[in-house]
């Protein structure tokens, strides 16, 4: 048998999917998969477009650089194309088989938990984008997030990133992950749910990490040398 793959069908009703996903083949998934990575491009572009994260850029142009600054900011869009690419490859392929090595749970499905995951960012990222560009300023911490916390609190800019990283989209991504792989997989809920907090702290770690490493400035002094 076959059933045909739609993503907010299945979103909402994880367990006809599991149950499908079990008894029959699935179709036109990567139809789906090709719309989020469309969706995730025109995200990261639109973000580059309107100048988010791109304050550095803004010296070049009051300076008067015309043609260095029209450079950097195709530059800059290329680059945030280039981003999402990795972005979401990472979430979606790296993730996915890392859960399939540490869960034994077949690769194909574990792809289809993740591209849930990967929209889940997506949509995180464009609600906040949204407000931004509602406002007309950005900060380095998401209002979804418990980095406005930590900043209040805390002082070591790593924490505070850590904390950044922690967000409502999380945890229900560790809920969907769990409930999805719980019932393909012989690890107990226990070590499972475990794991899958790990992972996700992990990511936290590594992403505040890059985030206070200087490499702005590395570059800058490897390109004068």
């Amino acid at each position: 048998m076959f059933f045909e793959f739609r993503f907010w069908k299945y979103l909402f009703s994880q367990n006809d999917l599991i149950v499908s996903l079990k008894d029959s083949t699935m179709r036109h998934f990567e139809k789906r998969v090709w719309f989020v990575a469309l969706c995730g491009v025109i995200l990261f572009a639109l973000r580059d477009m309107w100048g988010m994260h791109t304050e550095d850029l803004t010296s070049i142009f009051v300076n008067g650089y015309d043609d260095t600054f029209i450079i950097a900011r195709i530059t800059s869009l290329i680059g945030a194309v280039i981003g999402s690419f990795l972005y979401m490859a990472f979430h979606f392929f790296g993730i996915a088989f890392l859960l399939h090595k540490m869960t034994s749970v077949d690769l194909s499905k574990v792809a289809v938990v993740q591209l849930f995951v990967v929209a889940l960012f997506l949509m995180e990222k464009a609600f906040t984008f949204f407000l931004y560009a509602i406002v007309g300023y950005t900060t380095d911490f998401s209002i979804l997030s418990f980095g406005p916390l930590a900043a209040t609190f805390l002082s070591n800019e790593f924490f505070i990133y850590f904390f950044n990283e922690l967000t409502i989209i999380t945890g229900v991504i560790i809920a969907i992950q769990f409930r999805f792989l719980r019932a393909f997989t012989t690890i107990s809920t226990r070590n499972l749910f475990i794991m899958l907090i790990v992972i996700q702290l992990i990511l936290a770690c590594l992403s505040a990490g890059i985030e206070v490493l200087p490499i702005a400035s590395w570059f800058e002094r490897g390109t004068t040398r």
